[in-house]
């Protein structure tokens, strides 16, 4: 394996709860995803795919999970870059927001995820707006996961 190859494992658990049957699609969709630091989070379907109760809406689902996905890795690249233009970050959220559509086959999929990061900066010591987008952008670039889907992803930033 060379250095610039990586691999990264999830473990992926569910069970057939006794008593549901299954080939009804009468069963319950919740289910265990567990990382290799020994992270545990319950998933599920959303329920806008599967109703209530197969689906759990106190678990994270697919398409949340990739919403979430892409905004931490901007977020982390964000975060890397100010640090290396000298900019002190105090606070950084995300209201990232994932829109599903039909494709041209008419299938479903995660066509545009809009990414609202607000950034506190230290003393209000903060780059200039372009400053700002220009780190956005960077950060953009450099995200391994928006680098691997077809998903349009925009980024509409805000600082304090």
């Amino acid at each position: 394996m060379s250095a610039a190859t990586h691999t990264y494992d999830a473990n992926v658990q569910w069970q057939r709860a006794a008593g549901e049957s299954f080939t009804d699609q009468r069963y319950s969709r919740r289910h265990e995803l567990r990382f290799d630091g020994g992270a545990v989070v319950p998933a599920s379907s959303a329920v806008s795919s599967v109703p209530l109760p197969w689906s759990d809406p106190s678990a994270v689902d697919p398409e949340e999970m990739l919403v979430a996905s892409i905004a931490s890795c901007h977020m982390l690249w964000f975060l890397s870059l100010a640090a290396k233009a000298g900019h002190v970050v105090d606070r950084y959220s995300d209201a990232a927001q994932g829109v599903m559509t039909k494709n041209q086959n008419g299938k479903l999929w995660l066509s545009h995820v809009t990414l609202r990061p607000s950034v506190t900066f230290a003393d209000g010591l903060g780059p200039t707006p372009e400053a700002l987008d220009a780190l956005h952008h960077k950060a953009h670039e450099e995200c391994f996961i928006a680098n691997s889907v077809k998903t349009e992803v925009k980024v509409v930033s805000e600082s304090v």
